[in-house]
């Protein structure tokens, strides 16, 4: 029987085991580049272990694409060291690292876009926000992208899939989720198109399939990952049909034969609150739609993330709050110890201070 500590293959790669970190938005680049931090290598490098899997935050494509000041980007080359140090770090105590690429579509401002309306879909009203200098503001009002050029952003994707090849990293994963733009396009609530990237779910996948498509071309499948949200609520996307919907997305991705397809589970709204009424959408239908590995991702614990393995309805799990504070995490989990409680005030920006100075459990106990 299949459980958190035993061996898993996942596209090309051997893992230990099926302890994932999660990609957190952490907000620790240094500005005005974006450029990636020496906290940021020590961080990644710190919470790596033979053979586990490290999927790095979210990273803007271009400057039309952050959403949040200090967030992670790579599309220029003076970002390129400090990328490398993060990938160097990882391998360095023997792990495996992707790299997230995302574009914030209309989840953003003008002061992040480089002065330009953000981008989505469709023009459709929203309650979204943007992190600028001065703090979480109301994002811009956003224009609809046009049909031309669609090929420029899906390019943007390639781009910055072949920089991370170039920066030693082992695969990338596309941010399917959250409200993004990829998101934006698969959901009928935010996509109000009438052209071939709107209307049925097959237009609106559409996008999803080029820029995986572009992902591949650089990577092969078996290095590539993609992340959904069919529950999700963060940056008011809506579907009127989110299981015919996700199930046809998981079907899609299937076809393609990627690495894994990580699910964000709809048992966290935003808040620290577990909402147990709400089943694993993994186990309740995108399963059977989806043959290769699933990463389940929301709210586990370890008892949670042993039970959902050992019942097959997913093949590993991503661990996010639990291992900002606990850099050792798999371990602690292998062994039923204690966790470090997280510290939620230093999740979003600021120092090293509750970032990448939590010491592991054996580091504490000489303490």
């Amino acid at each position: 029987m299949s459980n958190l500590f035993s061996p898993i293959k996942v596209g090309a790669y051997d893992l230990s085991h099926r302890v994932v970190l999660a990609p957190m938005t952490r907000l620790r680049t240094n500005q005005p580049d974006d450029i990636p931090s020496k906290m940021m290598a020590d961080f990644y490098g710190q919470r790596a272990s033979r053979g586990g899997l490290e999927i790095v935050e979210g990273v803007s494509i271009s400057i039309t694409a952050r959403s949040y000041l200090g967030a992670a980007s790579f599309f220029h080359d003076g970002q390129v060291a400090g990328w490398k140090a993060v990938a160097n770090a990882v391998h360095a105590k023997g792990g495996r690292v992707f790299m997230q690429l995302i574009h914030g579509g209309r989840q953003s401002h003008v002061e992040m876009t480089g002065g330009v309306a953000p981008l989505a879909p469709s023009v459709v009203p929203f309650e979204g926000v943007a992190l600028t200098k001065n703090g979480f503001v109301p994002a811009s009002p956003h224009r609809a992208i046009e049909l031309e050029e669609i090929p420029g952003i899906i390019e943007e994707f390639r781009v910055a899939a072949q920089r991370a090849k170039d920066a030693g990293f082992d695969g990338v994963e596309l941010h399917g989720a959250n409200g993004y733009l990829v998101d934006q396009f698969i959901q009928d609530g935010s996509n109000k198109r009438t052209d071939a990237y709107g209307g049925p779910i097959e237009n609106r996948v559409r996008f999803l399939r080029e820029a995986v498509e572009a992902l591949i071309s650089v990577w092969g499948a078996d290095r590539v990952g993609v992340r959904i949200s069919p529950s999700g609520e963060w940056g008011d996307l809506s579907d009127s049909n989110p299981e015919a919907t996700f199930s046809y997305v998981a079907k899609v991705l299937d076809g393609y034969k990627i690495a894994y397809l990580h699910v964000i589970e709809p048992r966290i709204k935003g808040d620290d609150t577990l909402h147990a009424g709400h089943p694993p959408v993994a186990s309740s239908y995108l399963r059977p739609y989806f043959k290769g590995p699933i990463i389940a991702a929301g709210g586990f614990d370890r008892d949670g993330a042993q039970a959902i393995i050992e019942k097959g309805d997913a093949d590993l799990v991503a661990f996010g709050r639990h291992f900002t504070s606990n850099p050792d995490l798999p371990y602690r989990l292998q062994h039923n110890l204690p966790l470090t409680p997280y510290v939620r005030a230093a999740f979003w920006g600021g120092d090293e201070k509750n970032y990448s100075d939590f010491p592991t459990y054996e580091e504490a106990q000489v303490a």
